[in-house]
């Protein structure tokens, strides 16, 4: 049986983790496939630093080129993480004509159409299936199972720090702040978890799919993010009371051009909004039950209608069969010749734009902070009514003490511009007290 040679870049815990699992499922795979893949080199930041599973000291080196310069070595696979030398390594093996895979959501939401134009040019492939939603296969089956479809909406939980916090702050009450720290001790978050509770990693995650879906590479400067930072416990009772829960939710939606509501556009003039933000989700949808470190991502196309993918998001091992089904990919490809067979990416909406988020609509949630006073409530309301926002219900809790009290409105579907600019309003108003909290309501229309 033939075999290819691959050579890896990272041995930490995810490249540790990729070379345990093919060791582990090198005969299933050989079976499979009719290809025995070996791993024959794997650059390192240090022979001797931790890692979960073991690898081979006789294949280990210290100087990433011995990866990509040895003429062995058939694919190569990147777990560097990062936008800088990964970047450097990447664009090196795909000029020498070897295919790439890798996990880097970050590296490709910066630099993706660069990495594209050099796969093509050396006539070699980039494989980044791991690079979103962990195991979930949802890189081939946007770009496979589902290419006959057009892509209305795209609703996505990728992002399993997030989860977790917010899983854990609906269950029992707690903090954000608790339950980050909960968080961190036991592994879940890093020691620095901006990228993840600010909703970055997100972005980028949401921001490939994008990009996938509609033609164009949507640069991730143009996406919405809002993190969940600054969420309390009270806006999760909340929300729970009124029938929803919130998750961090990226949202890819086509958006009609101006004066054509309810009409397609073409696919070379695609415009889409992009965001990812705090979302208040009913708990009826299937998306509401998606807990702890788990993402899914939820497609509404055409002609498939609605389809839902769920799995683990991250870790080791998730990002480990997801980088496996790309070996499998890539070996395939070299041994018949197809390097174009399944291309990365490519760009088919020649004037694909993203909408800015004030432009868009939804329905939202705001939650503010008022002195108890008569007339509050209607100085509120015709701020809204001013601005064309229609209130659907208003909840004041009895029983809190103190000088204010909270007050939370939904609203129906309203513009994000006139929505926050009658929250600006309303916080010059005396009887406003302190930040108000303002969530986009999805009901999956």
């Amino acid at each position: 049986m033939d075999q290819v040679n691959i050579g890896m870049i990272g041995g930490g815990t995810v490249g540790s983790g990729v070379f345990h699992a093919l060791q582990q499922n090198a005969d299933l795979m050989a079976a499979r496939i009719g290809l025995r893949l070996g791993i024959g080199k794997v650059a390192v930041k240090a022979f001797d630093e931790p890692r979960p599973y073991p690898i081979s000291p006789s294949v280990m080196t210290l100087n990433w080129r011995e990866v990509v310069e040895d003429p062995a070595v058939q694919v190569v696979i990147e777990l560097v993480g990062g936008t800088g030398i990964a970047r450097t390594m990447i664009l090196a093996a795909l000029e020498r004509g070897k295919p790439v895979v890798t996990a880097n959501k970050a590296l490709l939401s910066a630099h993706g159409p660069e990495l594209f134009a050099a796969a093509r040019k050396f006539g070699t492939n980039l494989y980044y299936e791991a690079s979103v939603a962990g195991g979930i296969p949802i890189i081939k089956v946007v770009r496979e199972s589902l290419v006959g479809n057009r892509f209305d909406r795209i609703y996505g939980i990728v992002n399993g720090t997030c989860n977790y916090i917010l899983t854990r702050m609906k269950r029992e009450g707690a903090s954000f702040a608790d339950v980050l720290a909960d968080a961190q001790r036991h592994g879940y978050a890093e020691a620095d978890p901006t990228l993840d509770i600010d909703g970055h990693d997100a972005a980028h995650k949401i921001g490939i799919l994008a990009s996938l879906a509609h033609g164009f590479w949507v640069n991730h400067h143009d996406i919405h993010v809002e993190g969940i930072r600054q969420l309390t416990p009270l806006d999760i009772r909340f929300a729970g009371q009124l029938g929803y829960t919130i998750k961090l939710l990226g949202i890819v939606k086509t958006v009609a051009p101006a004066g054509r509501a309810g009409k397609k556009a073409s696919p070379a003039a695609s415009r889409i909004s992009v965001s990812v933000s705090p979302t208040l989700v009913p708990d009826h949808h299937v998306l509401a039950s998606v807990n702890d470190v788990f993402n899914a991502v939820f497609i509404s196309g055409s002609p498939i209608g609605d389809t839902l993918y769920y799995g683990r998001g991250a870790g080791k091992d998730a990002t480990a069969s997801a980088v496996l089904s790309d070996l499998a990919d890539a070996a395939l490809d070299r041994r018949h010749g197809t390097p174009q067979r399944v291309p990365a990416f490519v760009p088919h909406a020649t004037k694909g734009s993203v909408v800015p988020l004030a432009e868009t609509s939804s329905r939202f949630y705001l939650r503010l902070d008022v002195m108890d006073r008569p007339g509050v409530i209607a100085k509120i309301s015709a701020i809204l009514s001013t601005g064309g926002i229609s209130i659907s219900s208003i909840i004041q809790p009895e029983g809190h003490e103190g000088e204010t009290v909270p007050l939370i409105l939904m609203t129906h579907t309203a513009n994000r511009a006139a929505m926050e600019q009658c929250c600006a309003a309303i916080a010059r108003i005396p009887a406003a007290k302190g930040p108000s909290r303002l969530l986009p309501v999805e009901d999956f229309d």
